[in-house]
């Protein structure tokens, strides 16, 4: 067999392999991404209500009573909060994430005189490094996260940064698992809480069962009890644990769903090259084949 013929054998059985691990990661991003889009689910009509609660409350309190509702006359320094992945292969997902919060520093605070960046996942860690950007924290994020306790110290550091005024603005930056096929980039303020701010997280519809969206806008007003004080400072910041759960759960289920379609396109293009290996190997062995069929047919008309 001519050496051409054996090396696209060689590539058609190293494709073929690959083929196969592709394969097997599709069907493990599906099987998470089904339990990852429950948890979604089960979490988020929670999540929205808490939110639209909090944005009727500030209607109802005066931005004096509590900190967190005051906005700051001049923004000098702002902190993002950047959800991302620990593994790739799940094509662009994460340089659409860093490019969306870049963008959105540009065209927000295009004078703001410094931008801080807390990072949790490795990948969105490595790809920020790349900018000049001052990343001021890493947190460690679970590949599963089962619980809020596991975003709690990073919503403490926000929370006592902002109470020290160290920050004017901080804002999260996560992918929206807004279906199977479409997961995109957002960046949302949380702190200052203002009414201005956009209420919801995710954007899949609601299955049936779970409910009816509660109007906030029919509460007339709010009692509180023991005292306001004393429960917008142990509200607040749960509040904030609440949005960032929330956001990595998102994440965690746009990660998985973007995974799965890029393990399908790789698949997809292995079978395209390995017909075209295949469609190569034939040619190159009839080939052969011919020019062994020539030499004989030259030889016998030699000895004749």
């Amino acid at each position: 067999m001519p050496q051409a013929s054996r090396d696209i054998q060689r590539r058609i059985k190293s494709v073929k392999s690959t083929k196969k691990i592709t394969k097997a990661m599709e069907l493990v991003s599906a099987a998470k991404m089904r339990k990852a889009v429950s948890k979604v689910l089960a979490s988020r009509a929670y999540s929205d209500l808490v939110w639209d609660t909090v944005l009727h409350l500030v209607k109802k309190v005066e931005a004096n009573k509590h900190p967190f509702f005051m906005s700051p006359k001049k923004v000098s320094k702002v902190v993002v909060v950047l959800i991302s992945t620990n593994r790739g292969l799940c094509g662009s997902f994460n340089t659409q994430l860093v490019n969306k919060v870049l963008e959105s520093i540009r065209i927000h605070h295009p004078e703001t005189t410094s931008t801080d960046i807390i990072t949790c996942g490795t990948k969105g860690r490595d790809e920020i490094r790349r900018y000049k950007v001052n990343l001021i924290a890493d947190f460690r994020k679970e590949d599963i996260t089962n619980d809020s306790e596991d975003i709690r110290p990073i919503a403490h550091m926000i929370t006592k940064d902002f109470l020290a005024k160290r920050y004017d603005k901080v804002f999260l930056a996560y992918t929206d698992f807004m279906s199977s096929l479409k997961q995109a980039p957002h960046v949302k303020q949380l702190l200052p809480i203002v009414p201005e701010i956009d209420a919801r997280l995710g954007h899949i519809t609601h299955e049936k069962g779970q409910g009816e969206k509660i109007n906030v806008e029919s509460f007339s007003e709010f009692i509180f009890e023991p005292g306001r004080h004393d429960v917008l400072d142990a509200f607040l910041p749960r509040l904030l644990e609440v949005q960032i759960y929330q956001s990595v759960l998102e994440s965690e289920a746009s990660e998985h769903s973007a995974r799965m379609f890029a393990m399908r396109n790789a698949t997809d293009a292995a079978s395209d090259m390995i017909d075209e290996l295949t469609l190569a190997y034939n040619q190159a062995r009839q080939a052969g084949i011919t020019g062994e069929i020539a030499e004989i047919a030259a030889g016998s008309a030699a000895l004749e």
